[in-house]
């Protein structure tokens, strides 16, 4: 038995640390592609803050990844694992992201877990996550969560947004105690890990009617965890 979680320990370290060695490949790809480039400037971002989040990208190619970080069968196995890679009905193996400028997505201490993906291209989806895998679920996780505990106040006091771009460019004006959710409707899950860190919480969703819908659905899921609610 100890033979067994010994390895699994050292397995899921190491999928911790593929996934951060694939977010810094992404960031430095980001410099090499201009549309890209533009495309954050577009949105106001910084350069000191394009870091901070390690903001990246990934070319429009089938195999960047693959060819990168899968040079062993074992290698191969940690991105199927971590939903990198996937295969097609006739067996080929294939980048799950390309052409796009990618979020790393950290747990609450900080290591990367997951992707976000935003498609520079009329291509759907606009925005594609990473599935579910050993090291990351999506209903346990809030987005911006590893920097918005270190700044809660006295208050403790969190606000909710929708998506990537709309924490970051909070975080960048110095609204610092900002989580989002990852393309989903909040999960009684999340809730439980918001009041392991705030009193208070702030919806500050979108004001078109699918906004609406989604804070009044976030606010019976928050009122039974027993956390004070405000709408923004």
């Amino acid at each position: 038995m100890g033979g067994i979680r010994g390895r699994t320990t050292v397995w899921l370290r190491n999928l911790y640390e593929l996934m951060q060695e694939i977010a810094k490949f992404y960031q430095q790809q980001l410099p090499l592609n201009i549309p890209a480039q533009s495309y954050l400037q577009q949105r106001g971002l910084s350069a000191e803050i394009i870091d901070r989040f390690q903001i990246g990208y990934v070319p429009n190619a089938m195999d960047t990844v693959y060819r990168q970080f899968g040079k062993t069968r074992e290698e191969q196995q940690k991105l199927f694992d971590l939903g990198m890679l996937s295969r097609n009905d006739r067996g080929n193996v294939y980048d799950k992201f390309r052409n796009r400028i990618m979020f790393p997505i950290r747990d609450r201490r900080g290591r990367t877990v997951a992707f976000g993906g935003r498609v520079l291209t009329d291509e759907k989806p606009k925005y594609l996550n990473s599935p579910d895998s050993e090291i990351f679920n999506k209903r346990y996780n809030l987005y911006g969560l590893n920097f918005a505990r270190k700044h809660l106040g006295n208050q403790k006091t969190l606000i909710l947004v929708e998506g990537y771009m709309d924490l970051i460019s909070l975080y960048q004006f110095g609204i610092k105690n900002t989580v989002a959710t990852l393309g989903t409707a909040l999960t009684d899950e999340q809730a439980a890990l918001i009041k392991r860190y705030a009193d208070t919480l702030v919806l500050s969703y979108d004001s078109d009617q699918a906004g609406i819908n989604a804070s009044m659905r976030a606010i019976d899921i928050l009122d039974r965890h027993g956390i004070s609610v405000k709408v923004l």
